[in-house]
């Protein structure tokens, strides 16, 4: 039997991109993002999900495709993996979709030495990239946004 893939479809800037369902803890509208000095310059700021402070990663900068500002009707994808979460923002969540395994090609097979990308699904409408959310916010930077945000208190932020 075949492996299954349920992905969580996303676009930005008219390319497809999705993630592992499993990876995606909840999808909400974009609010206002609090900026982090020295933060690494893949990530937008932070936002207050249910108390947690969250990093919200620059999807267009991560991705190489050009910037603009987040509108009223782009989402954030949370997606949380190994303890770490963070918020991807998009332009369209598409519904889930579930994939056979060979539909899904691994990165090295098509894209090797492109750190983000885990796979290329084959769709009727053309390719999608999988996203590795492991990846798309390595531990490094993690860690530089958490110290960023210790460093310095930010209103509205912190639970005390």
């Amino acid at each position: 039997m075949a492996e299954k893939h349920l992905l969580v479809v996303f676009t930005v800037d008219d390319q497809q991109f999705a993630v592992n369902l499993s990876c995606v803890q909840r999808i909400v509208r974009a609010v206002e993002v609090t900026h982090v000095p020295q933060a690494p310059s893949v990530i937008l700021g932070v936002i207050n999900v249910e108390g947690e402070v969250i990093p919200v990663v620059n999807s267009r900068r991560r991705l190489g495709l050009p910037e603009r500002d987040i509108g009223l009707d782009d989402l954030f994808i949370i997606v949380r993996e190994n303890d770490r979460a963070f918020a991807l923002v998009a332009d369209e969540v598409r519904p889930v979709m579930e994939l056979q395994g060979p539909q899904v090609i691994a990165s090295e097979r098509v894209l090797p030495g492109e750190g983000y990308i885990e796979g290329v699904a084959k769709v009727d409408e053309g390719m999608i990239m999988v996203l590795s959310v492991d990846r798309t916010l390595p531990y490094d930077e993690h860690r530089s946004v958490q110290a960023a945000i210790e460093a310095k208190p930010h209103p509205g932020l912190s639970d005390k």
